[in-house]
């Protein structure tokens, strides 16, 4: 570019490194006031792919890239800091402690995932020691396994006394352990020792772990517990009855139960899934369908399924957990959370064509 004459040649920004520093270090401050409020006092940190603490110094290093002259760059930062490798970390569960059981594997596993990726700090709670362990050591320092028989109400109770001496507090019970059977289809053939051994683990499971949940929970006035239930406990005939009669219990014990503890600000609720095909699940299925192949188990549930391009994942569970359990869950108590792409909510009626009716 020319110019007519010198003077109108403009002049190069004078470099002045102490009015720099100061200009960057006002500008964190007052970023990180604006950014806490909106973050809780987090954000993720794209080269190391780790949340990291917000603060004014972990602000710097971006911010000492656009500001090199001096405050007068301060403007643009907000807009250009977008484009580095920052990005907003919203932790619905920062600081919180939440016991699973059944957290081992599939929905529990999923759910104990993502409650830690919201801040939170997890008991996995399970039986299979051997895969609790692998689970811990995957999820990291946030995680911490400990063997429990939901059978055993000593095992629940110890459980939750684990949560109060390590972490001095208990936010969430999620009561997702449970189990399902191959019993006959027909009632005159129910086997009532089976029965029995089924609602010990779906039912009096998940009695047992709101029992010692809130037995912590009410003296500090505030708490959030979950339960699996599914959607064979809301409608009839998609599952065997022991199954069904135990899930449908779920949903009831958690309408009752938040009549109560409503009263010392602790929220009760469920969620009741469409099938989905985790290792549990497959292994159910292997007994029904043993000729065929693990792939062929998965297509035939997903095949159920009525919401056209999406299938039912642990992760869609996961999500439900998280939403129930935070504050955006605030004002929900005895609630069923079906997530089940609308299988239980309508039944297309199909007539045949007119001109096949005689």
């Amino acid at each position: 570019m020319k110019f007519e004459s010198e003077a109108k040649k403009p002049r190069p920004l004078e470099r002045n490194t102490a009015n720099i520093s100061h200009s960057r270090a006002l500008f964190a401050e007052s970023f990180h006031r604006l950014l806490s409020t909106q973050t809780g006092g987090l954000i993720f940190d794209g080269a190391s792919n780790t949340p990291q603490p917000l603060s004014p110094e972990f602000l710097l290093p971006p911010i000492a890239r656009y500001i090199s002259y001096d405050a007068q760059h301060a403007t643009n930062v907000i807009k250009r800091i977008s484009h580095c490798s920052l990005m907003w970390w919203f932790r619905k569960l920062q600081d919180k402690v939440a016991l699973i059981t059944g957290a081992a594997s599939g929905i529990g596993k999923a759910t104990a995932t993502k409650f830690i990726n919201n801040g939170a700090k997890v008991i996995i709670a399970d039986i299979n020691q051997q895969l609790g362990e692998e689970t811990e050591k995957e999820l990291g320092s946030n995680a911490t396994f400990i063997t429990c028989d939901v059978t055993q109400e000593s095992d629940i109770s110890n459980a939750v006394e684990f949560a109060i001496s390590k972490y001095k507090q208990l936010d969430i019970m999620y009561n997702n352990a449970g189990v399902a059977c191959k019993s006959p289809l027909s009632i005159v053939d129910l086997d009532m020792a089976l029965f029995d051994k089924i609602m010990d683990i779906n039912v009096r499971g998940a009695v047992a772990g709101i029992k010692h949940a809130a037995r912590v929970m009410i003296p500090r006035g505030s708490g959030s517990i979950l339960c699996t239930a599914s959607v064979t406990g809301v409608m009839g005939g998609l599952a065997q009855h022991t199954y069904s009669i135990s899930k449908s219990a779920v949903i009831g014990i958690v309408k009752s139960l938040a009549s109560e503890l409503c009263r010392h600000g602790i929220r009760v609720n469920c969620i009741s899934p469409f099938a989905i095909p985790t290792p549990f699940a497959l292994e159910e299925m292997s007994q029904i369908y043993p000729h065929v192949d693990s792939q062929r188990h998965v297509d035939i549930i997903h095949n159920a399924s009525v919401l056209k391009g999406v299938y039912c994942e642990p992760d869609d569970v996961a999500n439900a957990a998280l939403f129930l359990a935070s504050n955006d869950a605030k004002y929900v108590s005895g609630h069923n959370l079906v997530v089940d792409g609308g299988f239980t909510s309508f039944k297309n009626l199909e007539f045949p064509p007119p001109d096949q009716v005689q």
